[in-house]
């Protein structure tokens, strides 16, 4: 009987482990920074645009929607990796967050005026603000051409 008990709590660990390991590829696999200035200065030196995301990762419903029918897709992360620098400001209701990281973030909404999640600010290598948008319905190949059309005039 012991062997049967210790047979079934192994296959429900490698179980355990297997949903793990398959949850975790659903993750994006973009690298989103956490300071504007810094990614300006990246966009620069990389001839790239910066796209801030202003999110409410863990409660925002349109936030989510564009991160898994844009952010995760494939299309949108080998665009994202060859023209953009990418900056994530969240503001969680349930995920820890520095006092510093809430009060560079707040600023930053202030300063865009950002009222509203998801706002997607499009960021010259200049620093200029050059486009703003938010969710927008249609999957990657959309949204890459929809950000292309305000990135493309300021080229």
């Amino acid at each position: 009987m012991k062997y049967v008990k210790w047979i079934f709590i192994a296959s429900l660990l490698f179980t355990l482990a297997a949903c793990n390991v398959q949850a975790g590829d659903d993750s994006d696999k973009l690298d989103w920074n956490d300071n504007l200035e810094e990614a300006i200065k990246i966009a620069e030196k990389e001839d790239k645009t910066v796209l801030v995301n202003f999110t409410g990762s863990d409660w925002c419903k349109w936030c989510i929607k564009l991160s898994d029918e844009v952010f995760k897709q494939k299309e949108f992360e080998e665009y994202a990796d060859e023209n953009l620098v990418l900056v994530m400001l969240d503001f969680p209701r349930s995920i820890e967050q520095s006092q510093e990281v809430k009060d560079y973030n707040r600023a930053l909404m202030n300063k865009y005026q950002v009222r509203g999640y998801p706002t997607i600010l499009i960021i010259n290598a200049a620093g200029e603000r050059i486009g703003t948008t938010g969710y927008q319905p249609g999957g990657p190949e959309k949204y890459i051409k929809h950000l292309e059309e305000m990135i493309k005039p300021q080229s």
